[in-house]
């Protein structure tokens, strides 16, 4: 019965993924507004990460005008790498719940995944007058043009989550120990698959946050002293549909794997929905600590998560900014504590919210 009703999430999460759209280029930059109907605050964060099956989150609406600023408040302006993914939706309500509180107005655009779509958003935000702008790239190295251009309108700049190409234009950032989210997933799978064996790697080049996470699984299983052997490795793109074609091409050339490592839980979701339609039963491990997955925790194939918490990110970055702009002196580089999720601890954490 569960694993019918987990297929049917899944494929619900599928559906999600191919109607939001994300990643699409070609199309002109829509205008600023706030995130779908109304951002949710720290407290309501959505249960599910990026596509994730229970996520209702949408992106923001193209066509919406960007939102007046309150009397006498800031502009704050507001860019992530996918609006529609729910571990950013419940980010950026906590960023929004701390700008409200001090009467200004956030501004965000969703970019879709897509790079040039992201600089094209900065600068019409940078045209709005936005005083200060939090920033999470598509591209580390792809989004410094707008990088430059935010610096040249001095506008002070924060990020979150994941690094930029070159740190030196950030105040501060605040972001999870992204190696160790990785790392973590790597040495639970030596421990307990102590014979080896052929595995795979669903990565992302372009977003450092998930290239930190490879290099510490990889790290992990290379200092456990146990043999596995990388027999694929593909970018599947942070996104869950991808990530289900990407496996399900792997799996048939490589139906014998013992482990799948995820660079996030979407990845990881992709990977289950491909292994279970090929009828194996690798240990998946993705990487965020979302609602679903570990919903999926016992009694699956899911094994573990790299936990985050993008409620702590969010709150973080945001007072960090209000206390430079408060003139005080402010950490450049904030990171958030990672821990491993399984079976064993995952009634700690709870399944219906962020840790």
């Amino acid at each position: 019965m569960k694993k019918k009703l987990v297929s049917a999430v899944l494929c619900t999460a599928m559906l999600t993924t191919i109607l939001a759209g994300c990643g699409g280029g070609g199309e002109a930059a829509p205008a600023a507004t706030e995130p779908a109907a109304e951002a949710p605050t720290a407290e309501e964060a959505p249960a599910a990460e990026e596509e994730a099956p229970a996520a209702e989150a949408e992106a923001p609406s193209a066509e919406a005008e960007a939102p007046a600023a309150s009397e006498g408040g800031r502009i704050i302006g507001y860019t992530c790498m996918d609006g529609t993914n729910p571990f950013f939706v419940a980010l950026e309500g906590a960023i929004r719940e701390v700008v409200e509180a001090h009467g200004d107005t956030l501004v965000s655009m969703d970019p879709a995944n897509d790079s040039n779509t992201q600089i094209d958003q900065i600068e019409d935000m940078i045209s709005r007058g936005v005083d200060l702008m939090f920033v999470n790239p598509v591209d580390a190295d792809g989004i410094i043009p707008a990088l430059d251009m935010l610096k040249d309108a001095d506008i002070p700049m924060f990020g979150f989550d994941t690094q930029v190409g070159d740190m030196s234009y950030l105040v501060s950032y605040a972001g999870s120990d992204n190696y160790n989210a990785g790392y973590v997933c790597g040495k639970d799978l030596a421990e307990k698959c102590p014979e080896g064996g052929d595995i795979l790697v669903l990565d992302s080049p372009t977003m450092q946050s998930v290239t930190d996470r490879t290099d510490g699984f990889l790290k992990a299983i290379e200092e456990s002293g146990v043999t596995f052997n990388v027999v694929g490795q593909q970018d599947a793109q942070g996104n869950q549909q991808v990530a289900n074609e990407k496996a399900t091409d792997l799996l048939t050339a490589n139906p014998d794997v013992v482990a799948i490592f995820g660079g996030n839980d979407p990845t990881a979701l992709g990977a289950y929905a491909a292994a279970d339609a090929a009828g194996v039963a690798p240990k998946i491990y993705g990487v965020d600590g979302s609602p679903d997955i570990k919903a999926l925790l016992k009694d699956t194939m899911i094994e573990g998560t790299g936990a985050q918490s993008p409620i702590t990110i969010g709150k973080t970055i945001a007072e960090t900014a209000y206390k430079w702009l408060d003139g005080e002196t402010v950490e450049e580089f904030i990171p958030i504590e990672t821990f491993l999720i399984t079976a064993d601890n995952v009634d700690e954490f709870g399944t219906d919210a962020w840790q």
